[in-house]
């Protein structure tokens, strides 16, 4: 239990001091004798040990003076000692802590050395650091570095339910980051959306694409499937938390109906590309074998075909080929056709175009998700879901690098513009026509 006056701030005519490091340290050789045996890292930290009292004593020393001897200028007495912990390679090793009282004795004053080494922010990392390497609870304790026998002995904070204690802690704060950043200072270019399945949980994310080729992971929704209801969810979020959905923008999705509804209810310029990938594999499932890596042979040319209109009437073509001995084949190459050859009419430059194209960027970051979480047996609820899948997405943010072909977002982002400008008064003239 903590006790109030280990809480409480000092007066604030007693400042902190900073931790004073003393010009020389003596270190007691002869009580390092059984480190030595247990390799270097072992006689390292028991060095270090010792240094720590040392600058634990120097702290004190610079509030209340120095021991058993009298100092007018002092702002603090010493209050005895207490057992105490400092965090120590993954772990929690047993100190004696100092106590520091004002003069009249009635608040205690920190000891900044001891405060700083007693910190559990670090050990909240380790665990996510270890936990995001698949390390489970149960082997948590042989992924630490040896410190020795006898800091062994001592040492706690370990088991499965701490180590477990401090991941929720820290995936929660991963969650809460990623699902309060403020988005108002992006220049996004292109947004991607996807789905991603942990066990009968579904998590929609969001990754964005800046100006200069920059990847950030958006944000998050869990749900059931990615019906327009969840997606739009998402997307509202985004906007409330600075997005601007009033910029012409691509949206590369994997071609889901409710994707797209949810796009075009909440941005107000949305250009979709559908994923080409998962259009040839949609194709492919209602073929047989053979045919279906014929089939897919000659939707991957037309796709790579220089000229849009060229390609769209190749891929007609080959619709209208399946229409007698596979409709189904058929009708799901028509189903958003032009959505996935909107790269292709924008005049995107190749390099860029095969980012784009496709929903890889995004599923690259879902795969880096599943594999982190690889090691859960049993999802609770929607809530460790999240917090798994957020700190995911931060893991696989660190791995990011630009996009490929990304010195020509800016010709993507006159593309964009240009699209709007012929499009709106088009639309606008119908509408005076009708009216």
């Amino acid at each position: 239990m903590t006790k109030n006056y280990q809480t409480k701030r000092p007066r604030a005519a007693i400042l902190e001091s900073e931790i004073v490091v003393p010009e020389t340290v003596n270190i007691a050789m002869a009580e390092l004798a059984a480190n030595v045996k247990e390799g270097l890292l072992a006689l390292a930290v028991g060095a270090g040990l010792q240094v720590l009292e040392v600058l634990i004593e120097e702290s004190v020393t610079a509030v209340a003076g120095p021991k058993g001897r009298h100092d007018p200028n002092r702002v603090a007495v010493r209050h005895g000692t207490e057992a105490g912990a400092v965090t120590l390679g993954g772990r929690r090793v047993g100190v004696r802590r100092p106590r520091v009282r004002t003069q009249d004795k009635t608040a205690e004053v920190a000891v900044t050395a001891y405060d700083l080494f007693a910190s559990t922010e670090l050990l909240g990392e380790l665990a996510l650091e270890r936990m995001m390497a698949k390390l489970s609870t149960r082997r948590y304790h042989a992924g630490l570095e040896p410190v020795g026998a006898a800091v062994e002995a001592s040492a706690r904070s370990t088991s499965r339910s701490a180590v477990s204690r401090r991941f929720v802690a820290m995936t929660e704060r991963a969650l809460d980051e990623l699902m309060s950043a403020d988005l108002s200072d992006l220049d996004l270019v292109a947004i991607m959306i996807d789905g991603v399945h942990f066990a009968e949980h579904l998590c929609v994310v969001a990754l964005g694409i800046t100006i200069d080729g920059t990847k950030i992971p958006l944000g998050l929704v869990e749900g059931s499937t990615e019906n327009a209801t969840v997606v739009t969810a998402l997307l509202a979020d985004l906007a409330e938390r600075g997005l601007d959905v009033t910029r012409p923008v691509l949206v590369v999705i994997d071609g889901a109906k409710a994707l797209a509804a949810a796009v075009h209810a909440v941005f107000d310029r949305p250009l979709i590309q559908r994923c080409q990938l998962h259009k040839i594999r949609n194709v492919e499932g209602h073929l047989d074998k053979a045919t279906a890596a014929t089939v897919a042979k000659k939707m991957r040319a037309a796709y790579r075909d220089p000229s849009p209109l060229h390609a769209e009437a190749t891929l007609e073509a080959l619709a209208r080929d399946l229409e007698r001995s596979h409709p189904g084949a058929a009708g799901s190459l028509r189903e958003g056709l032009g959505e996935t050859l909107t790269v292709n009419h924008l005049g995107v430059p190749p390099t860029l175009a095969r980012t784009l194209r496709s929903t890889n960027a995004i599923e690259s970051m879902i795969e880096i998700c599943r594999d982190h979480s690889s090691n859960v047996k049993r999802w609770r609820d929607g809530t460790m879901v999240s917090r798994w899948c957020a700190a995911g997405m931060v893991e696989a943010a660190k791995q990011f690098r630009r996009v490929n072909g990304h010195l020509h977002l800016g010709a993507l982002r006159v593309a964009l513009d240009v699209h709007f400008e012929d499009v709106t008064p088009a639309c606008d003239t119908h509408e005076e026509e009708a009216a």
